[in-house]
């Protein structure tokens, strides 16, 4: 009889061994219960959208599924911490499960299943565990378990993900040709307690400083004016490598004031070469908590959180790895479930050249403004500068010079905007290039097409004239004259307001209001460029509504918008002979094994739509406003002595509010092998006349980039870095 009973149940067996062995869910119903063929539905549906929604992260949908039982027991906000507490410590990043089996009974049923976990830290790893039901007004019910993750977390059992040795080194950051320009190491912060110089010190004091800072005597003396008298008030000046004090240590301690603090942490050369393009880092922000931890971050690491520092985040900060564990109440390790070793950060080759960056940044020093230098025939950035800079340094807690930081941030002239790719600007004649372009492509205009260019401009009506720039000067000075006849060509050199107030009227009037704006749009303005590593606005390409707008879109104001980079960018298509770049930063991606992950090719993302003839009429009044001298171009002075071949054009944009915008924006022609033709664009923030301010600046990047050193002061300097002190 015994034997008998026993028959039944080794079926039973039998069966369930068979169903798990091939991997099909099947339903099974227990012998001997008294209940009629389909009165029981099946767990399967419910258990799998149980799966589905915790895969989808669904925690509300999972939670609704609890028995009542278990809701009882377990709040929501408790149930859905603990699943987003698992998904933390394993660093998950996707799950997929795969019913095994589904037993049910009367009231109760089973479901047996397979997780795939795939973790960012430790990789994929598979769990097979089951799922309890009860059968409650005729539905099917989940009952909460610490198993339903995974079976080894029953009791008081916990996951806990082992870290240590596991976090890979930040990689660095460098310019195209290798230097460091952001790198793990040891630095010192160097700063002053000026009322304990010694002035007996005073000439070593200075010394040590421009040779350890790289800042002159003048810059130092006027940091020290400038800054709160007290005794004991500490000045920072700036960070160096330690490597740098090291050598000179004795003399350095004995000079009294001079204060030396050591730290190591991530450490930006120079101060910040082309800061608001590396950007920094810093803690974790509340918002994106989650995020980084699920990618396998400590809640106290520091991340990028602007420019390369945050796109090449993934790059740099390497893979993290881990040891998953499972462990008992007391602490102790029950199991090791999977394990992956840490990948080291790839390296950031930028386009820049660290040396003419640095130039760039100082000959823009003491301005509100950007400039951007593009290799004309490939989109790479040579140099991109916004200012004033700031020091990334300071965003390092334990840097001693970090109290600095606040002052940055406090600044009302936005030293973290980049202005070079999100400064919006109008842009002033510059925009005459894109208008003169414009008429000649419409066929009612052609190069020596001629319009009489006095002070005012009537066609609006005698009594609201708009007034050429040499009224501005008659006003000021009583002598300027007006320019008189000119051809289309010349009026660009010029610079004429009424010849391009003229041709904005007359397309609008005529029907053909559009064509300067679209063609403002083919030139990239109005759009962003693509650049990769750096915020960028799209910026404004307003069509006119009425003739008041046709006028002032024809000498780049009103409503329009652009970056100093898109206007680079444009500049560069002119001077290749059409096609539009996209400006690109990253030079190569390097892990260390030294096999590039990416290299930098020159991506042609369009042509500026005009015809060869209206491209060389372009570019020939563009090398005029540069070297004309009948009729005078706006710029030549500022380009007497220059062996290099320059085109350009000025711009002085109003923009509402104190002096004008200063711009200068062009190329070079020389062809040369050994040093690729660049396009410049510079802008200064209401520092006045393009041609008096930003037309020299221009000229100096041009001097920068060919020599390698400036050859002409500005009519600002008392020497080459130096402000010319006012004569009373």
């Amino acid at each position: 009889m015994s034997r008998n009973r026993t028959l039944p149940i080794l079926f039973v067996l039998i069966m369930i061994l068979l169903s798990a062995c091939l991997g099909a869910p099947e339903e099974i119903k227990i012998p001997g219960l008294d209940v009629e063929a389909g009165s029981i539905p099946s767990a399967q549906p419910v258990a799998q959208a149980f799966l589905d929604a915790w895969k989808t992260a669904d925690y509300e949908t999972m939670y609704q599924q609890l028995t009542s039982v278990s809701q009882s027991a377990v709040d929501f906000e408790s149930f859905k911490e603990h699943f987003q507490g698992i998904s933390a410590e394993i660093g998950l990043t996707d799950l997929n499960t795969e019913i095994l089996s589904v037993f049910s009974a009367q009231e109760n049923a089973q479901v047996r299943y397979r997780v795939m976990f795939s973790s960012n830290l430790v990789g994929d790893f598979n769990r097979e565990t089951e799922m309890n039901l009860s059968l409650e007004d005729g539905q099917w019910r989940v009952q909460w378990d610490d198993a339903l993750v995974m079976p080894e977390l029953g009791g008081m059992n916990y996951l806990s993900m082992d870290q240590q040795g596991y976090l890979p080194s930040r990689a660095n950051i460098y310019d195209q040709f290798g230097h460091a320009l952001v790198a793990q190491t040891d630095a010192m912060a160097v700063g002053l307690i000026p009322d304990q110089m010694d002035p007996a010190q005073q000439e070593t004091m200075f010394a040590e400083l421009e040779t350890l800072t790289g800042m002159n005597r003048e810059t130092i003396e006027q940091k020290i004016s400038s800054y709160p008298s007290g005794i004991g008030w500490y000045l920072p000046l700036a960070e160096v490598p330690a490597e740098q004090v090291t050598g000179r240590l004795d003399i350095l301690s004995s000079l009294s004031g001079l204060v030396l603090n050591s730290y190591r942490a991530r450490y930006y050369f120079d101060n910040g070469v082309a800061p608001q393009v590396l950007g920094y880092m810093g803690a974790i922000g509340e918002v994106d908590l989650q995020d980084y931890i699920s990618r396998g971050y400590r809640p106290d690491e520091r991340v990028g959180l602007a420019g390369l520092e945050k796109w090449g985040e993934s790059y740099l900060a390497g893979k993290r790895g881990g040891a998953l564990y499972v462990l008992n109440g007391q602490g102790q390790p029950v199991t090791r479930l999977a394990e992956s070793s840490a990948e080291p950060g790839q390296s950031i080759y930028t386009t820049l050249d660290r040396d003419f960056q640095l130039a760039a940044q100082e000959a823009i020093s003491g301005f509100r403004g950007a400039v951007v230098v593009l290799e004309r025939d490939t989109g790479k950035v040579l140099a991109m500068v916004s200012s004033p800079g700031f020091n990334p340094n300071t965003f390092e807690p334990v840097n001693y010079n970090s109290e600095s930081l606040q002052s940055t941030l406090d600044s009302t002239d936005q030293p973290l905007l980049n202005r070079a790719t999100q400064g919006l600007y109008p842009l002033g004649s510059v925009f005459k290039t894109i208008t003169m372009a414009a008429a000649l492509e419409s066929g009612k205009y052609g190069p020596d097409s001629t319009l009489q260019c006095g002070y005012r401009f009537e066609e609006l009506g005698s009594e609201s004239p708009l007034y050429d720039w040499t009224w501005d000067y008659y006003q000021q000075d009583g002598v300027t004259k007006p320019s008189g006849l000119l051809t289309l060509s010349q009026g660009l050199m010029r610079s004429c307001n009424p010849w391009f107030y003229h041709i904005g009227l007359d397309l609008f009037q005529n029907g053909d209001g559009k064509r300067i704006s679209d063609l403002a749009r083919g030139f990239g303005l109005g759009s962003m460029t693509g650049i990769q590593g750096v915020d960028e606005a799209e910026g404004n390409v307003p069509d006119p509504v009425t003739d008041y707008d046709a006028t002032n879109l024809g000498i780049g104001q009103g409503d329009l918008l652009v970056t100093p980079l898109q206007v680079a960018r444009f500049m560069a298509a002119i001077g290749n002979g059409g096609t539009l770049y996209q400006p690109q930063l990253i030079d190569r991606i390097l892990p260390p094994d030294g096999k590039a992950t990416y290299v930098f090719e020159p991506n042609a993302t369009g042509k500026i739509p005009l015809s060869s003839e209206t491209l060389k009429a372009l570019q020939e009044a563009m090398v005029g406003v540069i070297r004309s001298t009948k009729p005078v171009g706006t710029a030549w002075h500022q380009f007497t002595g220059l062996d290099i071949q320059v085109a350009g054009k000025t711009g002085t944009a109003t923009s509402g509010y104190g002096q004008p915008h200063a711009w200068f924006a062009g190329y070079t022609f020389e062809g040369r092998e050994d040093k690729p033709d660049i396009a410049v664009a510079v802008v200064l923030d209401n520092a006045g006349e393009g041609s008096a301010y930003a037309a020299p600046i221009f000229r100096r990047i041009v001097e920068l980039y060919f020599s390698g050193q400036p050859q002409k002061l500005y009519w600002w300097e008392s020497t080459y870095g130096v402000t010319r002190t006012p004569v009373p």
